[in-house]
C-alpha cells in the first residue's frame, strides 16, 4: 500500500470515528473514541508529511538533502545471563522504515545509524566492550520511541560496566590498597584525597584529628585510637 492509499484509509477512519463520536452517548465511549481519533490524526499528519517530502524529491531529485548527523546520547543499559541490552531513546523511531535503522556488530564493539528521523541522522558507536560478544547472535529491536540493541554474550559472566574504558576509570578512583604497600600509606592517601576535595569545615576536622593523633603518638598511646 503506497502513501496515497494509506492517507485515504486514515482519512476514511477519521470520518467514521467522527460519525461514531456524534452518536455516542456514554462518556467513557466518547473518551475512547476521542483517544483513537487523536492517534489517527497524528498518524495521518506523519503520512502527509512523508508524502510532501516525497513530492519535493520527485519534483527536484537533484536537490541536496539537508539531513545532518547527531550523536545519540540518551541511552541506558542492562543485562541478563545471555545478553547485554542497550536502550536508545529516539522519539518516533518506530514510524520510519525498518531499513533506516542499521546496527553493526564486531566482537568488541557495535555501531548504530538511524537515517532520516525527523530530518536528522542519529549515530552512536561504542568501542572496547568489556567482554567479547557473539556477532552472529546479536541483533536489534525497534520498539515505540526506542531502539533496543541486543549484544549476545560469549560467556554468561556478569558485566560490571559496558566498556573497558569505564572499568579503568572506576579502578583509578579506588584508593591503592595492594599488599605491597603499608596500610597506613593507603590511609594517608585516602585522607589526603578527602582533604584536597573537602570544604573548609572538613579540612578543620581532619587537621584537628591529625593533631590529636600526633599528640597521642608522642605520649606513646596506640595510634589506632585515631
Amino acid at each position: 500500500m503506497d502513501l496515497t492509499e494509506q492517507i485515504n484509509q486514515l482519512e476514511a477512519d477519521l470520518l467514521e470515528l467522527g460519525s461514531l463520536l456524534e452518536k455516542a452517548e456514554r462518556k467513557r465511549v466518547q473518551e475512547l473514541l476521542k483517544q483513537e481519533q487523536k492517534k489517527v490524526e497524528k498518524e495521518l499528519a506523519v503520512k502527509q508529511q512523508q508524502k510532501a517530502q516525497q513530492a519535493r524529491r520527485e519534483a527536484d531529485p537533484t536537490a541536496p538533502k539537508t539531513t545532518y548527523t547527531v550523536k545519540i546520547t540518551n541511552y541506558a543499559w542492562d543485562q541478563s545471563e545471555k545478553f547485554v541490552k542497550i536502550y536508545l531513546t529516539l522519539k518516533d523511531v518506530h514510524k520510519i522504515p525498518s531499513e533506516n535503522v542499521e546496527v553493526n556488530f564486531t566482537e568488541g564493539s557495535f555501531s548504530v545509524m538511524v537515517k532520516d528521523l525527523n530530518g536528522k541522522n542519529h549515530q552512536m558507536t561504542v568501542l572496547n566492550l568489556l567482554h567479547p560478544i557473539d556477532v552472529n547472535d546479536s541483533y536489534k529491536k525497534v520498539k515505540t520511541d526506542m531502539v533496543l540493541v541486543m549484544c549476545k554474550k560469549q560467556t554468561t559472566k556478569k558485566w560490571d560496566c559496558l566498556t573497558k574504558v569505564e572499568k579503568q576509570s572506576k579502578e583509578k578512583e579506588k584508593p591503592n590498597m595492594d599488599d605491597s604497600t603499608d596500610p597506613s600509606d593507603g590511609l594517608m592517601n585516602m585522607l589526603k584525597k578527602i582533604y584536597s576535595e573537602g570544604d573548609d569545615e572538613m579540612k578543620r576536622t581532619i587537621n584537628k584529628a591529625w593533631t590529636e593523633s600526633q599528640e597521642k603518638k608522642m605520649r606513646g598511646e596506640d595510634m589506632m585510637d585515631f
